[in-house]
């Protein structure tokens, strides 16, 4: 859309809009087509990837019980089992789907209520306006 961007984390509608976490326009009659299709978009782009975490977890289930090591040592441990994953995944190494069971997604508590308006940035909107607009001019899918 001609305006360089940064990468941003997407989350949803509890957390506050900032440039750098894009969330979904709040439901309501009000919202406009683009708007809709913007959250549908959303919402697609976060199950790609609450799901490629699944499969991650489910891969290397040390993952799932990480409170037995030391904080030091998490952050390689993390980077590691992703390295492992992409090569596995690259290779095309088979996948068994018997290991999601084991590493179904856990509900973590989340906020309740919506961050109030005085934590979201003004700027913010203007991210999520491109954003916007890129996915209406990407059409349909």
């Amino acid at each position: 859309m001609g305006k360089a961007q940064k990468y941003v984390l997407l989350g949803d509608a509890t957390y506050p809009l900032q440039d750098w976490i894009l969330k979904p326009y709040q439901e309501d009659e009000n919202l406009t087509q683009r708007q809709l299709q913007f959250n549908y978009r959303l919402k697609r782009a976060h199950s790609v990837i609450e799901n490629a975490f699944l499969r991650l977890k489910a891969r290397w289930q040390i993952l799932l019980k990480c409170d037995d090591c030391s904080l030091e040592l998490l952050p390689t441990l993390v980077l590691a089992c992703c390295i492992l994953h992409n090569v596995c995944e690259a290779h095309d190494n088979p996948f068994n789907e018997e290991w999601l069971e084991g590493a179904e997604p856990t509900e973590l508590p989340k906020p309740c209520q919506p961050a109030p308006a005085s934590m979201e940035d003004n700027r913010a909107e203007q991210v999520r306006e491109l954003m916007c607009q890129y996915f209406e001019s990407c059409g349909e899918g």
